[in-house]
């Protein structure tokens, strides 16, 4: 285990097996038992058996349906009648609102004003006319705190998107599933984290079936709430999180995920975001799968394991696919910046003619290519500053390039590695 003597007692909840096989009756009618596949790329790469648990594959494109549905459904004859609400910027409000629609129920859910309009647009889409999606605040805690004030003054009932025994009951269904889908022993299953329903659910089942089986977690490098929490033996909420992982990065996980995780992980790994953006680029180009980042979080960790799953029965959790087209380009860049290929720079140039000509003739690599320049020319003063992005075809063509600019009186500041200004130039 990775939690210390600090760790907090358990709680008395603890998802049973019938309790699960109950949850997979309730949502059957509505939700996809997802393909387990075995990838031939990954298993050659890890000399393995690598699967892929495609939960990219629901109806609305990631395993939310399952909790939701199978929290929504069990709601009492009065709530059903009060209405719920819930708070999500993405794939919970998609489950959510599926299930409105599906038991014909009267939703209301906030999502943060800054939610990409291609989200919202799913959410109404699978809500149908049951939902009524209200912008509120710039930020997830901004529509969750909306929302709560919502239940308070109305009565309705919250559908939370983690902490709750029958979303978790509901999420352990994956796990029911891939022990019914193989006849072969699961060595280790690696499991993206963000508040921790899944990892909890997923892995309380599979522990009390075959507790020999490695459940791994797996978050994003920006938000690692869990890791913090089972660090600390108690909820730790984050004062700063990178939201790039939409799907995966919360400030602060579930407390009865928590106590659960700490019964049922046996290891906990943090990924950078850039190497989460290589794999998403990977799963297309070679698979032909398109992955939102929460949904590449457990191939981008087996990197992490390559020498202990040798020979090994791998599984990995796909979770979801609603990634928005419009970010493909912020997901090469993250990718290239992560890998060593993409650099920035400010550079100092002589305000005279041909200074450009000589700093590509010179100083660029036969491979390197100029991607980015701003430049405004100031007569006043002998120097003018530019910020360029150079592109690498290999990573240890850097060495070369910022001995060239050195050799040939390019004075050069370089922005990768500081992140504050880098973040407001680029």
């Amino acid at each position: 285990m990775t939690t210390n003597s600090k760790i907090a007692a358990f709680s008395d909840y603890y998802p049973s097996l019938d309790a699960v096989k109950k949850a997979k009756e309730t949502i059957s009618d509505v939700v996809e038992t997802t393909p387990l596949m075995r990838n031939l790329n990954l298993s050659k790469q890890f000399c393995s058996n690598v699967y892929l648990k495609r939960e990219d594959l629901q109806t609305v494109r990631s395993y939310k349906i399952r909790g939701a549905y199978n929290k929504i459904k069990n709601l009492t004859k009065q709530q059903v009648e009060s209405g719920i609400v819930c708070a999500s910027a993405g794939n919970h409000a998609q489950g959510v609102a599926f299930s409105c629609r599906e038991l014909h129920i009267n939703g209301y859910i906030f999502m943060p004003a800054t939610t990409p309009r291609q989200k919202v647009n799913q959410v109404k889409m699978f809500g149908q006319g049951f939902v009524e999606v209200i912008l509120k605040g710039d930020t997830f805690d901004d529509a969750y705190k909306a929302a709560m004030d919502e239940c308070a003054r109305t009565g309705r009932t919250f559908i939370h998107p983690f902490d709750d025994p029958q979303i978790i009951e509901g999420q352990a269904t994956v796990g029911l599933e891939l022990i019914e889908q193989t006849d072969k022993p699961i060595d280790f299953i690696f499991v993206p984290i963000g508040g921790g329903g899944l990892v909890a659910g997923l892995g309380a089942y599979i522990k009390q079936i075959t507790p020999e089986t490695k459940i791994i977690g797996v978050e994003p490098a920006g938000a690692p709430a869990m890791q913090r929490s089972m660090e600390q033996g108690e909820v730790v909420e984050l004062s700063e999180i990178d939201k790039f992982v939409d799907g995966a990065a919360v400030k602060k996980v579930g407390s009865i995920n928590l106590s659960i995780c700490q019964r049922v992980l046996d290891d906990m790994i943090l990924v950078p975001e850039g190497k989460i953006c290589t794999k998403i680029l990977e799963l297309y180009n070679y698979e032909a799968i398109v992955v939102e980042p929460a949904g590449a979080l457990s191939i981008a960790a087996l990197d992490y394991y390559a020498d202990q799953i040798i020979g090994k029965n791998v599984v990995c959790i796909l979770s979801g696919s609603n990634n928005d087209i419009t970010r493909t380009e912020e997901i090469k860049e993250r990718s290239l910046l992560y890998e060593g290929l993409k650099h920035y720079f400010i550079v100092r140039f002589p305000q005279r003619a041909g200074a450009l000509k000589t700093f590509v003739n010179t100083v660029l690599g036969p491979g390197d290519d100029i991607t980015h320049f701003e430049y405004k020319k100031k007569t006043a003063r002998a120097m003018g500053p530019v910020v360029i992005g150079v592109e690498l075809q290999k990573p240890d063509d850097f060495d070369g390039l910022q001995k060239r600019m050195e050799e040939h009186g390019f004075v050069a500041e370089y922005l990768n590695e500081k992140p504050d200004l880098f973040q407001y130039l680029i």
